[in-house]
């Protein structure tokens, strides 16, 4: 078996009398083991399956190498292995794992066409940068970029997998809207200086349910963080509602998306909404004996004090109607940090203070997700020209992000690993020595027996398999 290797013998510092010699000659290994954990998720709800399904192929069958699902399977599960660049992917072509993820039969790449090609089983850089750059309008007739994808479809995707985590209709559904930066270093088409963030930026729009990613969209930087979030909530709403027409939807997001609009719009579609609401001095004014009795607690106890109150408030022209308005009149060691929201919840609902501290405040988890999905799973990598291309980019990452989820959830269920980040899993569960044996009828893969996640893993297939496969 060719392994690709060099012939050079390395002599390391010896061990007593025993001699440590280092070779190159060790066949197929991989340091991605674990990863056949995300092949047996997806294979039980076809996500990659789903997402390639959102993309129109114009290539001619007869001279097809990859298909879309084999390019799909390839840059998501790349990206979840931490292979977060294009130019990983040349030195990953040889690899007989992620051939095998990637549901390649050929996984040594002996049947390839062009004889530069042979022992090469995997796309190369080239060959993906083509799929992320084919512009809206590619067709047959296009040169070299012809599979095209439907940014409709795709937005459609990450809802219905969404919608088809419940095996029963649910009661409530919390719709989380938030806006990040994401910098860049280049001159991308839709970067613009973002005074806030002090930088060059996109300012792409994420709405979360818990850990589920609903909403993953691409804009430019010199957009408001609410921009377009009223038609994305009033899609989703509709389609969450063509599934279940009578569950109850929250929608939660901070004083970035605070405007008359979207309440008028929620409170005449029954949605309720809690949205904070930026300090101003009439507010200020309206909560001073609240921030004056939270001093004095502050000066008796030595302790962060709250005094909650709530009242009526409207503004002087950009407000339609009064609301009602949740008042945290608060004393820190740094001094008064007093905070506001707005609600169409009534207080037999929820009274102030629990609908401030459990209701309001759970919405900072969402943050969590975001940042996992920028730092474990390369979300900024946004490095293209075009807007469209990066767009893809980002839901490349998104779908990374919810198999990775769908592992958590389904798979880590009652395991330490349960409520692990993406980044932990990959180093404690995917990362795991491999030696790869390959013969005519059999794919063998022998993992490290020194894995001090062994029981993870083993629960994890366990949880896997009593799940019930996706049509």
């Amino acid at each position: 078996m060719d392994t690709q290797c060099t012939g050079i013998q390395l002599e390391m510092q010896g061990l007593g009398r025993r001699k440590v010699h280092l070779d190159f000659h060790g066949g197929h290994v991989s340091s991605d083991g674990g990863a056949l954990l995300l092949r047996a998720v997806d294979d039980r709800l076809k996500l990659t399956e789903r997402f390639a399904a959102c993309f129109t192929d114009y290539r001619q069958p007869g001279l097809i190498e990859h298909s879309v699902l084999e390019l799909v399977r390839q840059r998501t599960y790349g990206i979840d292995l931490a292979y977060e660049d294009l130019n990983d992917h040349d030195d990953l072509l040889r690899d007989p794992l992620l051939a095998l993820l990637s549901g390649k039969r050929d996984v040594e790449g002996q049947n390839r066409r062009r004889a530069s090609d042979k022992g090469k089983a995997l796309a190369s850089s080239s060959t993906l940068n083509r799929l992320e750059l084919t512009p809206e309008n590619a067709d047959a007739q296009s040169r070299y970029k012809k599979v095209v994808y439907s940014g409709v479809a795709i937005e459609h995707f990450f809802v219905d997998v969404f919608l088809d985590s419940f095996e029963q209709a649910p009661t409530e559904i919390i719709l989380d809207f938030d806006a990040t930066d994401d910098p860049l270093h280049g001159h991308q088409e839709g970067r613009f200086f973002n005074g806030y963030y002090d930088s060059y930026c996109y300012m792409p729009l994420y709405v979360t349910s818990g850990e589920h990613l609903l909403i993953s969209q691409l804009r430019p930087g010199n957009q408001g963080a609410a921009t377009g979030s009223l038609a994305v909530l009033q899609k989703l709403v509709a389609r969450i509602r063509k599934r279940w027409p009578d569950v109850s939807i929250l929608f939660r997001a901070d004083a970035g998306f605070m405007g008359d609009a979207i309440m008028t719009w929620c409170e005449a579609n029954r949605v309720k909404y809690v949205i904070g609401l930026s300090r101003n001095e009439r507010l200020l004014k309206r909560i001073r004996i609240q921030q004056y009795e939270a001093w004095r607690l502050y000066e008796q106890t030595g302790t962060a004090s709250r005094v909650f109150t709530e009242f009526k408030y409207r503004t002087r022209t950009s407000w339609t109607s009064a609301r009602r308005v949740i008042a945290k009149a608060e004393h820190l060691c740094k001094g008064p940090n007093p905070r506001f929201i707005v609600t169409n919840l009534s207080g037999s609902e929820v009274h102030s203070r629990e609908l401030y501290e459990e209701v309001y405040c759970a919405r900072g988890d969402m943050e969590n997700r975001i940042k996992e999905q920028q730092l474990d799973l390369f979300a900024d990598r946004t490095s293209t020209h075009t807007l469209r291309a990066n767009q893809l980019r980002l839901w490349f990452s998104s779908l990374a992000y919810v198999l990775t989820s769908a592992l958590r959830r389904i798979a880590l269920k009652g395991t330490r690993l349960a409520t692990a980040t993406s980044g932990t899993i990959r180093l404690k569960l995917f990362k795991i020595g491999a030696l790869i044996k390959l013969s005519v009828r059999r794919f063998q893969i022998h993992l490290a027996s020194a894995c001090p996640y062994q029981d993870v893993f083993h629960q994890a297939l366990n949880n896997l398999y009593r799940y019930p496969l996706r049509n």
